[in-house]
């Protein structure tokens, strides 16, 4: 135990060659790269689902969806779909087709929305998943080339092996091969984590802009449409005979 914890990683590093010092110091790159991202992405998920409670809050107590002031919102996923819907109700008003095409270019306006919005949700999740693949081939890599360096130091003695020969083979394979699982370890856990949030929150985006529709159509379409059926169906009165 004492041996353990008297153990300097420093050490490694400096009786490891060029190539796996290298190696170690991109992992150590990619690891505080990873750290951020995770953090910075965890806030951001956060103060997202904040501003989306707060505006679905405020929007439940409008009298009309138009009557939102969308750009006091911002970063706010839920404001832009909405925001996206009042645009495309005044486009539909100033149309002279049925009330049902008119509510389908809401709809169509509203799923565009979603698609560019979604993204801020996956943004940054790419990366994490490069660093959990890639960090534990870039570890294989360095013990690879740690075992190699220590064969050729055998390979090159005169006499019998010795410790000094091996060192720095043993200490750069070693170090990678530590280096790369503490890299891809955290990020593994962090990305399973963040994916999972960010689809429980693109399924709470998509049905927020279902019930937007759902609102929309009742407010601004459901009544035109309904008087141009009852319109249709009244009867035109005979003539009355003298």
């Amino acid at each position: 135990m004492l041996a353990l914890a008297s153990i300097n990683p420093f050490i490694f590093f400096g009786k490891s060659d060029l190539a796996g010092q290298i190696i170690f110091l991109v992992l150590c790159a990619l690891s505080l790269v990873a750290w951020t991202t995770m953090i910075g992405k965890y806030l951001q998920l956060k103060r997202l689902r904040m501003n989306n409670a707060r505006f679905a809050g405020d929007l439940s107590q409008a009298l009309t969806v138009v009557e939102m002031p969308t750009p006091n919102y911002t970063n706010c996923p839920y404001a832009e779909l909405t925001s996206s819907a009042i645009s495309a109700i005044d486009r539909a008003h100033s149309m002279t087709v049925s009330p049902d095409s008119q509510m389908e270019h809401v709809v169509n306006a509203v799923e565009r929305a979603y698609n560019t919005v979604a993204l801020k949700y996956e943004s940054k999740l790419v990366f994490l998943g490069a660093v959990v693949s890639g960090a534990p081939f870039l570890g294989l890599l360095g013990t690879v080339w740690g075992v190699m360096i220590a064969f050729a130091g055998i390979a090159m003695q005169n006499g019998p092996a010795t410790i000094q020969s091996l060192a720095p083979g043993v200490a750069s394979a070693l170090l990678c091969t530590v280096t790369g699982l503490l890299v891809a370890i955290p990020a593994v856990f962090g990305y399973n984590y963040l994916f999972t949030k960010s689809k429980a929150m693109m399924s709470e985006l998509e049905n927020f802009a279902s019930a937007l529709a759902d609102r929309v159509e009742l407010e601004n379409f459901a009544t035109a449409s309904n008087t141009a059926t009852k319109a249709a169906v009244v009867p035109t009165q005979a003539p009355v005979q003298p």
